[in-house]
């Protein structure tokens, strides 16, 4: 098959999953757009903001039109890693130690309010986030692919929470924020709770291999000199920019590289433009930087910095 008519495949999974989600989400199409260019990538989705807003229905939704095996964790304060990853114990009837696997052990693991656990527990996803892997007692064990943690997160200011740690937000591909609905909006969101309005059962509308080969289609889309430029371009300025203190790092930077290819492919392109970059950039960035103590002083946002950043960055001329 050429290339166009891989791309085509991949375009045609996205817009299959989309649609399956918004049998149950209202609006929210960027939401699902970003979920879908992470899920191509490999990647990995945070999706924060107030309860109430649909954070746990949008995860649910997703890993439902997958149909690849789903866990969920519930993360406490009171959650341990071995809760996470599995635990070693001793069966008294066969004398010897078994492994028991926790919820890692699948293929979209959805972490229900992450950051009310604490900093121990949240580290235990790090090495599985990094490279599909768990280690437990010194043994490694390859986790199942494609894995993809999709984690929500009230935020920080929410009492009875504790914050991120900056490596493990590094491991984020994207951040998703849905805010409030519109007016019309919500008064769909009435109507689907009235009497007699059921609201439909996902049944998954790709299956693991289709998946897999659209991620493997995924890389091949082109990147050309100027546009892989611009994003080093981008990704520096936070690296000197008087309003960060750290800047994104070249996880971060390869991780737009990756994400603008996922959107090309499934906007039905083999190519990336530099409108694909800056559509992405305020998704992959702001998480992964901290800002300056005058910054956060003046209530400026990682959001509003990356934006400035965009507006100043030579935009190269598509030929």
């Amino acid at each position: 098959m050429d290339e166009s008519g891989n791309i085509t495949k991949v375009q045609e999974l996205a817009t299959r999953v989309r649609e399956s989600v918004q049998l149950v989400i209202v609006g929210k199409d960027r939401a699902i757009d970003l979920s879908m260019v992470a899920l191509l990538c490999g990647g990995h989705i945070l999706v924060e903001d107030v309860p109430g807003i649909g954070k746990t229905t949008l995860s649910k939704a997703l890993s439902q039109s997958l149909g690849c095996t789903f866990k969920r964790i519930q993360f406490t304060p009171d959650l341990m890693p071995n809760d996470v990853v599995g635990v070693n114990f001793f069966n008294q009837r066969t004398s010897e130690f078994e492994f028991r696997p926790g919820p890692i052990f699948s293929q979209v693991l959805l972490a229900d309010e992450i950051n009310r656990a604490t900093p121990r527990t949240q580290s235990a996803l790090l090495e599985a986030m990094q490279e599909v892997q768990a280690t437990i007692d010194g043994v490694t064990m390859a986790l199942p692919r494609p894995f993809l943690v999709l984690a929500t997160q009230n935020p920080i200011e929410m009492e009875g929470t504790f914050p991120l740690p900056e490596a493990q937000l590094d491991r984020f591909m994207v951040r998703v924020t849905l805010g409030y609905p519109t007016p019309e909006e919500e008064s769909k969101i009435f109507v689907r709770f009235e009497p007699g309005f059921n609201l439909p059962d996902l049944e998954p509308v790709t299956t693991e291999d289709e998946l897999k080969y659209a991620q493997d289609i995924v890389p091949t889309v082109r990147v050309d000199q100027p546009v892989r430029d611009y994003i080093i371009d981008i990704v520096g300025r936070t690296r000197v920019h008087s309003g960060i203190s750290l800047g994104a790092s070249p996880r971060a930077g390869l991780a737009l590289y990756k994400t603008t290819q996922a959107w090309a492919a499934i906007e039905g392109r083999d190519f990336v433009i530099p409108d694909d970059v800056k559509l992405l950039a305020p998704s992959v960035l702001p998480h992964r930087m901290i800002l300056s103590s005058t910054a956060r002083l003046r209530g400026t946002t990682a959001e509003q910095l990356v934006e400035e950043i965009l507006s100043a960055a030579p935009v190269p001329i598509e030929r």
